[in-house]
């Protein structure tokens, strides 16, 4: 049986599941499903857009980074947010480190230091809002870039030392992102390589 049909059985019957009754579901998923304090939630689909940047970011990352202390990943790992009881998959997520997982689930990590996330029209007030809230919750969270897939544009949150998040917006193909908490730089028409503009978005 899916994990769809399942789902919607059991949420005639019960409106609250536990972290591990979500974990057993989605072990049989055919789609990614994220948890929110007790709520399943199905994701939508992605555009080729969406995938590209995603993938492009992950791919400069992989090559910068690749002989440094640093972990990437993209896309099936989830993250557990503790505080507020959240399992969701960001885009990107770098690691700084060794990983730390969420008990014995090599699937499942806790402590990213930058996390982008690719805007969609049906996501994009949660990522900016409080997707953002629940991801400042983690101590070694220090970076989020939030990418938008429709024009060149990327929003740059960079956690001070003061505990501050100060923004910095980068609107044009020639704006270079410094990311400050890898100490290195990627421009944004190297991130938006092939992404096509004209094509519809979610």
């Amino acid at each position: 049986m899916k994990l769809q049909t399942t789902i919607q059985e059991i949420k005639t019957v019960a409106a609250y599941y536990t972290p591990e009754e979500y974990l057993e579901l989605e072990e049989k998923a055919d789609f990614k499903n994220e948890y929110k304090d007790g709520e399943i939630i199905t994701m939508t689909g992605g555009t080729t857009n969406h995938n590209k940047l995603a993938l492009n970011l992950a791919t400069t990352l992989n090559i910068a980074l690749n002989d440094l202390d640093y972990e990437i990943y993209i896309g099936d790992v989830k993250l557990w947010i503790p505080r507020h009881r959240v399992f969701t998959y960001p885009d990107v997520m770098v690691i700084k480190g060794e990983p730390i997982y969420y008990g014995t689930n090599t699937t499942i990590v806790t402590n990213p230091l930058l996390i982008a996330e690719v805007l969609s029209k049906s996501t994009k007030d949660y990522d900016r809002g409080d997707k953002f809230l629940y991801y400042r919750s983690i101590p070694e969270f220090k970076e989020y870039l939030l990418i938008d897939q429709s024009q060149y544009y990327v929003m740059q949150y960079i956690k001070s030392q003061e505990n501050k998040w100060v923004l910095t917006e980068h609107e044009t193909e020639h704006s270079i992102l410094n990311l400050s908490s890898i100490d290195m730089t990627i421009s944004l028409s190297q991130l938006y390589k092939k992404v096509n503009f004209r094509e519809n978005i979610e």
